[in-house]
């Protein structure tokens, strides 16, 4: 790296002269070149920290923000509110629609819990009916068949109460004559029917 004199000239005058010096062919490149790291070097540091560049930097930062902050407040924020809304009454909607299900769940339970009840109480219903209709068909069976043994037995009877009067009848004439036999038997004499009878009658 060359050393400048003190007598050298400032460094915003060496690429003028240099480029000058090029155009008439007097400076090689490779001068050229020397005469730029000689301006870099003369310069010392990066351009964004001196402060003649700042009034422009501090333009285009001005610049990006504004465009930043348009961007943000009119295109994304608008977009990410609307978002963040809809998500939310998404959200809101679908805990209503759980709730309202949940509600006509309870509701649609309790009424099949009464017409499970309404129809246990039907059925029992029903069954003490049909108990009440079998015991009294069981009980007018047995009392007509109770009827018609009864008749029987007082047909029997009636029957029994002839044959014992026609054995009667025919035991008194049997004893009748049996006894008409015997005296006849006994005396050699024959008694008469009336008499017979007038003996069984008083012997009974």
């Amino acid at each position: 790296m060359a050393v400048q004199s003190s007598d050298a000239p400032p460094p915003q005058d060496i690429l003028p002269q240099t480029a000058v010096a090029i155009r008439d062919g007097e400076v090689a490149p490779a001068d050229t070149h020397a005469g730029t790291e000689a301006a870099h070097d003369s310069g010392g540091g990066l351009p964004q920290f001196e402060f003649q560049w700042w009034a422009g930097q501090i333009f285009w930062t001005l610049i990006i923000f504004a465009v930043l902050y348009v961007l943000l407040s009119r295109v994304f924020l608008p977009r990410l509110r609307r978002v963040k809304d809809e998500r939310a009454a998404t959200i809101s909607t679908a805990v209503d629609t759980a709730r309202q299900v949940q509600a006509e769940a309870a509701g649609q339970a309790e009424i099949a819990k009464a017409e499970v009840a309404q129809a246990r109480a039907a059925s029992r219903a029903t069954a003490a009916a049909a108990k009440a209709r079998v015991t009294e068909a069981a009980n007018a069976r047995a009392a007509e068949e109770e009827a018609v043994v009864n008749a029987r037995i007082a047909e029997a009877e009636t029957a029994i109460g002839k044959t014992r009067d026609a054995a009667m009848t025919n035991v008194s004439t049997i004893a009748s004559d049996t006894a008409r036999a015997i005296v006849e038997k006994l005396t050699g004499k024959a008694a008469t029917a009336a008499e017979a009878d007038a003996a069984v009658k008083g012997a009974a």
